[in-house]
């Protein structure tokens, strides 16, 4: 979603607008807050792409790692 281009509040403001909107309607609807922070962060991952496939490789950097560090794995 792209930001209204004539508001005049600073992005900040709007921000916490939009995500205590977001926030109201889930407990509205009686959502989990570990849904609600899942939504959130699944819907920043959606707004920078790319990002979602880095962390998801670095993760698996880190897990090759600690088996290289604990034998598990032969370093080429």
């Amino acid at each position: 979603m792209v930001a209204d281009q004539t508001s005049k509040k600073p992005w900040r403001v709007e921000m916490r607008e939009l995500v205590a909107r977001a926030a109201e309607l889930s407990v509205e609807n009686a959502v989990e807050l570990e849904a609600f922070v899942r939504a959130a962060y699944s819907a920043y991952l959606d707004a920078r792409p790319g990002l979602r496939e880095w962390l998801e490789e670095q993760e698996l950097r880190a897990e090759l790692d600690e088996a290289r560090l604990l034998g598990r794995m032969a370093e080429a």
